[in-house]
């Protein structure tokens, strides 16, 4: 078994253009502070990091390395949901995505600068040292996730066909940077639970760099078994956002919210400690899986000030990591034995 890696935060919901979340100085010392040891980067903020010059330049990664060191902070992963979301996109979105990518880019345009994005991450998380990726899969089907107009024949089989077709590449960039490619499953994109998950893997002919990032808090608003998916997807969770949530349905809107604001929806995130996620059996599951990364704190919260927060996650993080045991509880009881010994046990002499 494996102790987990953490606290770590991720500086998505903190990066501002004031001081200190304006500069990857200023922000990897003010999440020290709080008790954090790792941060995921959001490669899209050019504020923080230069994702084209990691992917470019062993010592512009060194450097960013270093920043994080003077503030006795590791690097957790790169991630690139913004990026990923532009791989494949339905054209329904073509508008609110527009600021997903650089002003004045057709939908085409913005498709293939994602996946020279992901190409560079590949590139840039290898320089970097680090062993997984965080992204979005992107939508085609999402759109269609109600069966009713009832779908045409293969319409979904033909949209995770041309998700296969698009990520295969990148995956493989991946594979030969020797990086884990999770994808975060979320409600909005095509792989958001684990049925699209493994419909995926069977596109991509298993691929081994596609794994999954596991935040329970997507799955307690889908209302599923957030436990038992651990049982069943261990082997491919390789990074782990812990964000709690709560979802009290009502006579009025259930899962799908009645497209009400965060603070009226039954499915709610919260922050740590304020919602309904228990922690301890997942962090015991991922401890007793083996899990080889970190835990990394995704605040979001229709309540409470991120700062908070924050402050309180490092916090609720660290303890509920778990220094597994490197032996066994009855091992004092434990006798001397050999062959011999054990067949006169088993009345085998």
């Amino acid at each position: 078994m494996k102790t987990i890696k953490g606290p770590g935060i991720f500086f998505a919901q903190f990066a501002s253009d004031e001081a200190p979340f304006n500069t990857l100085e200023g922000i990897t010392k003010w999440a020290a502070g709080l008790g954090f040891v790792g941060a995921q980067i959001p490669a899209w903020d050019g504020r923080l990091f230069d994702l084209k010059l990691a992917a470019e330049s062993k010592a512009y990664c060194d450097q960013v390395r270093g920043i994080f060191a003077d503030a006795g902070l590791e690097i957790a992963e790169l991630c690139t949901h913004l990026q990923g979301q532009l791989v494949a996109s339905n054209p329904a979105y073509d508008q609110m995505l527009a600021g997903f990518a650089p002003a004045g880019l057709d939908a085409k345009s913005r498709q293939a600068w994602a996946v020279q994005q992901l190409l560079w991450s590949a590139k840039a998380s290898q320089n970097l040292g680090l062993k997984a990726h965080v992204t979005f899969s992107g939508a085609l089907a999402w759109p269609y996730f109600y069966p009713f107009p009832q779908w045409p024949a293969g319409l979904i089989d033909e949209a995770f066909a041309e998700l296969g077709r698009r990520w295969l590449p990148i995956l493989n960039a991946f594979d030969e940077a020797g990086v884990d490619l999770c994808y975060e499953l979320h409600p909005s994109e095509d792989l958001h639970d684990g049925a699209t998950f493994e419909r995926f893997l069977r596109v991509v002919g298993n691929h081994p760099r596609a794994n999954i990032l596991y935040d329970p808090s997507h799955m307690i608003l889908q209302q599923m078994d957030y436990l038992a998916f651990l049982d069943i997807y261990h082997d491919r969770v390789r990074a782990f956002h812990v964000k709690d949530a709560e979802f009290h349905p009502n006579g009025r809107a259930g899962v799908y919210g009645g497209y009400q604001a965060w603070i009226d929806r039954p499915g709610r995130f919260r922050s740590l400690g304020d919602g309904q996620i228990d922690f301890s059996q997942i962090f015991s599951k991922l401890a007793q899986y083996d899990y080889p990364g970190w835990a990394v704190l995704e605040w979001e919260c229709c309540i409470k000030h991120p700062e908070q927060g924050a402050a309180e996650g490092a916090t609720f993080i660290r303890d509920h990591i778990i220094r597994v045991t490197d032996r066994a509880f009855d091992d004092f009881s434990l006798g001397a034995a050999d062959h011999e010994t054990n067949r006169k046990i088993l009345g085998l002499e």
